[in-house]
């Protein structure tokens, strides 16, 4: 595996700074790996990771980055998510907790998802089998590429979680600080498991799937892809305050399959579902150096917190916080891991014990 340069640099692509709320700018790359070699064995011939950053890296007077913070997204997310009002006007203004001109902001897109390499590039279902641990290796060749040798902070939402807890066991050494928000670290069973497989079985089952060389995309596997999803990601509490009748829930939901429906690719979909086929950390946690601030919240559909799971794990690790977010109208289900103003008091709790 080799990383090169594109554009003979980190490509900084022309028009790619924005603004945010005013501030602070964002600049957007992508790097290209040179017969990046996945777990399954399969090869691609070139792998391009795109990313967006925020800030620039400061150093030590050994040369190491003293400030990079990866943030890592959800299964079918990507980097910009995070530069969503709810993210990014709690964390990443002048004097909040991540404020770009103290850190190096990095948010990529993983494997699969965004605008890096992924299936419906082209090779549909030839892509190269991904997994958790290909993802995390790929967001590794990225800090490579970036010239980034350490990590003050790996924080990452849904799958991003799940790949924080992998980065505290690969690279142990790398990285501070740890926030897993919304996963658990054991392998994927249970009701977890049975919406995912749902999800994957409605899509190949659509004859109009034709084993992942479709014409036009499966729209019947992909409308119930999108009932598994509004499930998963449901929060009951709001919804029921947002939507107090029949018309109102059936009108929510026709619109969320419309918008939906319209940025979905079969396989890409597919793959980043199937991605999380053999995660399990569970063995490894003692060997979690990080101090780590794990965060769930107690309506999550897809991390339950009546099953015990958290609270049996977290007292695993070695410099561990687990704590569960009661529900709320205030919180989104799963998808509180988004919502900073939620947990914005843990994420300072651990920049300032990791400090130590």
């Amino acid at each position: 595996m080799m990383i090169r340069s594109v554009l003979a640099a980190l490509l900084i692509l022309a028009g790619s700074s924005t603004t945010l709320s005013a501030e602070p700018a964002t600049k957007e790359g992508e790097i290209a790996v040179s017969h990046f070699k996945f777990g399954t064995g399969e090869t691609l011939a070139e792998l391009r990771l795109h990313f967006t950053t925020l800030g620039t890296p400061k150093r030590d007077a050994s040369g190491r980055v003293t400030n990079a913070v990866l943030v890592l997204h959800g299964t079918g997310g990507s980097g910009h998510q995070f530069l969503r009002p709810q993210f990014a006007d709690v964390l990443f203004k002048a004097g909040r907790l991540l404020d770009p001109a103290k850190y190096y902001i990095i948010l990529p897109d993983d494997i699969g998802h965004g605008k890096s390499s992924k299936p419906s590039d082209g090779l549909h279902a030839k892509f190269p089998h991904y997994d958790y641990s290909d993802m995390v290796r790929g967001e590794m060749a990225l800090l490579k590429g970036l010239k980034v040798d350490h990590l003050r902070l790996v924080m990452g939402t849904s799958m991003g979680c799940m790949h924080a807890f992998m980065w505290g066991e690969m690279y142990p050494d790398f990285v501070d600080a740890l926030m897993p928000l919304a996963c658990l670290p054991v392998e994927i069973a249970g009701r977890n498991r049975l919406w995912r497989k749902m999800t994957m079985d409605a899509i190949t089952s659509d004859p109009a799937y034709m084993g992942g060389e479709y014409m036009s995309e499966p729209k019947e596997g992909l409308r119930t892809a999108v009932d598994m999803l509004l499930i998963a990601g449901s929060a009951p509490i709001p919804m029921q305050k947002d939507l107090p009748t029949r018309d109102a829930a059936d009108s929510y939901y026709e619109k969320q399959m419309t918008a939906r429906l319209g940025d979905l690719d079969a396989n890409d979909l597919l793959y980043q579902v199937d991605s999380s086929r053999n995660y399990d950390p569970s063995p490894k946690l003692e060997t979690v150096k990080a101090q780590v601030m794990w965060v769930n919240s107690a309506d999550d559909f897809i991390n339950p917190p009546e099953l015990g799971i958290a609270e049996k794990e977290a007292a695993r690790l070695r410099r561990g916080t687990y704590v569960l977010i009661p529900a709320s109208e205030q919180t989104h289900g799963h998808g509180t891991h988004t919502w900073a103003e939620l947990w914005q008091d843990r994420l300072q709790e651990l920049l300032e014990k990791s400090a130590q």
